[in-house]
């Protein structure tokens, strides 16, 4: 399924909270990467609407697991 404008919008700002969020210790690679694997995760979903959302808390924890992985 394509995404529309408005989703592509609202997952560009994702990756610009994530991106804030974890500056310091998360490169925009590393960042960009868990946004889209999660993206991905949500693909054949018909219903879009709480898809951005859901991206975002799937990403952050790929981001805060690997971290506390790492420690």
């Amino acid at each position: 399924m394509a995404m529309d404008t408005r989703e592509e919008e609202a997952i560009q700002a994702v990756v610009e909270r994530l991106t804030d969020a974890y500056a310091t210790t998360r490169t925009p690679e590393e960042i960009g990467a868990a946004v889209t694997e999660a993206h991905a995760s949500f693909k054949d979903r018909p219903v879009r609407d709480f898809v951005p959302v859901l991206v975002e808390r799937k990403a952050r924890a790929a981001l805060d697991n690997e971290a506390s992985t790492r420690q």
